[in-house]
């Protein structure tokens, strides 16, 4: 494949409060088969992760266990963040965190020009603060309790916690002076904020008019230094923000920051504000580009709330790893829920998608193919002869879900790529039931028509292999070769159906997909 644009993409960088859940491991996953699918289209693809590590929240959550600000991130780090991507099979290219010097220097060589350049200034503030969310709220974003421990109190909707209210001499960034452009940039690029009801929601909140945003803090000092002002270290959000530019060389590797930048944010909903409004701000007065897109996607949902450790609905990822594998995680995820909307989890719609769609579906269509090539010609992948009607429908239904696929990719419709893998699967299926190929084996004068059929069979699963790459990165690892695929795998072109046969097939033994009993300890 040829170099083709540039395709950055990052995830948000995640709070060390906590250990990972599954909340979190959907996103890398998303972001994840996306590069993947870049990659595979020759796109010159980078994909991002990492960790936030300042801020109020990581300094009491460091206090109660006893340790320094630093030990709790590196534990954290260490022994729950990076393990994470291991276990999903997240192929990123870099891993920032904020704590590196890396990007401690970009934050105040970007803070120090924007302060140069007059769009910060000395202010007091006082405010509702959620530690939780490391955010001031407006009174319209709280809710007041009736009944509970709560009751009567201003209380943050995300958290379930009261807020604070903070009064602090802080430095200030000139946001509201953005207001205008930022507007213009939703009208003249709806496509910068995806999907549509996260940036209707976007839209209307810069209308309602932007305020200045408080960019220091002075009340504790486990941050990074206002280069100008070491009283003061810097807000946790304009500090992690920085991270997507740090992380390629802002200021001091400029020929990898032109080759990268601007990136594609992909971000949970609930925090698709910073993204869309703070973030491109930001870069507005630095005179940089905007992100292409920030796509905010929906909320896990467990019994009905959002995926929480502060609410025990949080789930860790290696339970289902453990049970399933980490390609069935990454499908189940990924197909279940459209991108962009809330979904709900339940292990038994895991197991009974896992069973239908995978074990039965996927697994059980190659293990046949594979199966009978083997035993009615030897293992050598048959040629494909004169085509009938039924055939060519087949042939056409491979290229259809190949531009289906690559089209939804293109809109983020994750979901959408997986449906027309999961039609291919159902039509292939249909096509070997109607054709009987063991039937055609009993009659010697049906040689030819059998080669055809399952050499037509094979090269709709060269090609479903090909697509689910970027998904199922270990069940394709075996499905290419045992259906006698040359080559490595993610050098296929993803854009276009497998339209060579040859080679030999070898048994999936095991299958790619083995009959799992759901364990009643895993519910």
């Amino acid at each position: 494949m040829s170099a083709g644009q540039s395709f950055y993409l990052t995830t948000p960088i995640f709070y060390v409060n906590d250990v990972p859940h599954i909340g979190h491991a959907y996103t890398e996953v998303a972001a994840d088969v996306l590069t993947r699918w870049h990659r595979q289209r020759g796109d010159d693809t980078w994909l991002l992760t990492g960790t936030d590590e300042h801020g109020q929240k990581i300094m009491r959550t460091a206090a109660a266990n006893g340790v320094t600000p630093r030990e709790w991130a590196d534990k954290l780090v260490e022994e729950a963040w990076k393990p994470l991507l291991q276990t999903l099979d997240i192929a990123n290219d870099d891993f920032i965190r904020t704590t590196d010097e890396r990007h401690e220097r970009t934050v105040a060589r970007f803070l120090q020009k924007l302060y140069d350049d007059g769009h910060i200034y000395a202010g007091e503030f006082e405010g509702y603060y959620c530690v939780g969310c490391e955010e001031y709220k407006r009174p319209g974003d709280l809710v007041t309790p009736e009944d509970g421990e709560f009751a009567g109190r201003l209380v943050c909707p995300i958290h379930g916690r009261p807020v604070e209210v903070l009064k602090e001499q802080n430095w200030f960034f000139r946001m509201s002076a953005f207001q205008q452009q930022l507007l213009d940039l939703y009208e003249t690029r709806p496509e910068f904020v995806q999907p549509a009801s996260v940036r209707n929601e976007i839209v209307q909140f810069v209308k309602q008019g932007l305020e200045d945003l408080s960019i220091s803090r002075s009340s504790f000092d486990w941050g990074v230094r206002v280069p100008w002002d070491e009283t003061h270290v810097v807000y946790v959000w304009f500090d992690a923000l920085l991270n997507y530019v740090s992380a390629i060389g802002y200021g001091e590797e400029e020929a990898e920051f032109e080759r990268r930048w601007p990136a594609v944010h992909i971000v949970g909903k609930d925090i698709a504000r910073f993204h869309a409004v703070i973030w491109p701000a930001m870069l507005l007065a630095a005179g940089l580009e905007v992100p292409k897109t920030v796509f905010g996607h929906g909320w896990l949902l467990v019994g009905g709330e959002k995926m929480s450790k502060s609410k025990l609905t949080g789930i860790a990822p290696n339970e289902i790893t453990d049970v399933f594998g980490s390609d069935a995680f990454r499908y189940y995820f990924l197909s279940a829920i459209t991108f962009g909307q809330d979904g709900s989890f339940s292990w038994e719609d895991l197991s009974a998608r896992y069973q239908a769609e995978l074990a039965n579906g996927l697994g059980n269509l190659a293990s046949r193919v594979v199966a009978m090539v083997e035993r009615y010609f030897g293992g050598a992948v048959p040629s494909v002869g004169d085509l009938t009607r039924g055939d060519e429908f087949i042939l056409d239904a491979v290229r259809q879900a190949v531009a289906q696929a690559n089209d939804a990719i293109d809109r983020f419709a994750i979901d959408e790529a997986l449906g027309a893998t999961r039609t291919l699967v159902q039509t292939l299926n249909g096509y070997i039931t109607d054709e009987e190929p063991w039937a055609l084996a009993k009659d010697p004068a049906s040689r030819d028509r059998l080669a055809t059929v399952l050499g037509v069979a094979v090269l709709g699963l060269k090609t479903l292999a090909v697509l689910l790459a970027p998904v199922l990165p270990q069940a394709t690892a075996r499905l290419w070769p045992a259906l006698g695929g040359e080559g490595v795998l993610a050098a296929q072109d993803i854009r276009a159906a497998v339209e060579t046969g040859g080679g030999r097939v070898s048994l999936l033994d095991p299958p790619l997909f083995p009959r799992i009993e759901l364990l009643d300890d895993a519910q």
